[in-house]
């Protein structure tokens, strides 16, 4: 099993598999290279993961809601850790974030967004470490869906809170700074989902390339340091991701004289 390989390879003994997969690469793949963006290895396989990972959440969620509405409402903690317990503690964790950055009224309000996006970035990231598995989030293609959904998001809260008004914090204090700042402020925007998908791509291509990589060397000890620092790496980018999306929406939203 290569770099890229995945138990989901097996899956290549079927024709119909096969016909499949070269259909999709057809569709989504590309041909042309620059700098970073060297070959794509997308194919099936990412959306197969990513439906797993998606799955893994649903059921969490599941399990969540399950949890709460039994006896005592969730306010009687269980005698065990369980797995509904585990996205509980979670979900408190993950709130208490929101609320401490964007305030109790946005946080009620963004919450479900930003809960998702830590679930799935975060599985998303931590199922690449596992022997036989890829991350999702390791493609372009995964990341400048959410970069964008991001992006389309923060624009629209902006709107919705204050109007046509919102698009004057682009032409910036004075209309003789007109010129100057809405240029300013356009690449600066456009730059919010770039730099999102290319830095959660690059974190999970590197960490996971080196993980690999003693794996391959000596799997039997020596990748351990290594393999925890992964799993460092990728809370860290989930937070990164989420924290900076937090900040976005809540910029959006203040916008005010400007």
């Amino acid at each position: 099993m290569g770099e890229h390989g995945t138990w989901f390879d097996y899956l290549n003994r079927f024709s119909w598999w096969q016909s499949l997969t070269h259909k999709a690469e057809d569709a989504l793949g590309r041909g042309w290279k620059f700098m970073v963006f060297q070959d794509s290895h997308f194919s099936l396989t990412h959306v197969l993961i990513t439906a797993l990972v998606l799955g893994f959440v649903v059921w969490g969620a599941l399990k969540f809601q399950a949890g709460m509405a039994g006896a005592g409402g969730g306010l009687v903690p269980a005698r065990r850790m369980t797995f509904g317990n585990f996205f509980e503690v979670m979900a408190e964790t993950v709130y208490g974030m929101v609320e401490g950055t964007m305030g109790e009224k946005n946080a009620r309000r963004f919450f479900p967004l930003i809960g998702t996006l830590w679930l799935f970035i975060l599985f998303g990231n931590l199922i690449g470490l596992v022997p036989g598995f890829v991350s999702p989030n390791d493609t372009l293609k995964t990341n400048v869906a959410l970069a964008v959904t991001v992006f389309i998001v923060t624009h629209v809260v902006g709107v919705k809170e204050h109007g046509a008004a919102y698009f004057k914090h682009f032409l910036g204090p004075s209309p003789a700074l007109i010129p100057l700042m809405l240029p300013i402020e356009l690449v600066s925007h456009i730059a919010r989902p770039v730099s999102l998908s290319l830095r959660l791509m690059g974190n999970m291509m590197a960490d996971h390339k080196v993980v690999f990589s003693f794996f391959t060397l000596v799997p039997i000890l020596v990748p351990l340091p290594f393999l925890l620092l992964g799993i460092l790496i990728c809370v860290v980018q989930a937070i990164v991701f989420c924290t900076l999306t937090m900040v976005y929406i809540a910029m959006a939203a203040e916008h005010e004289e400007h």
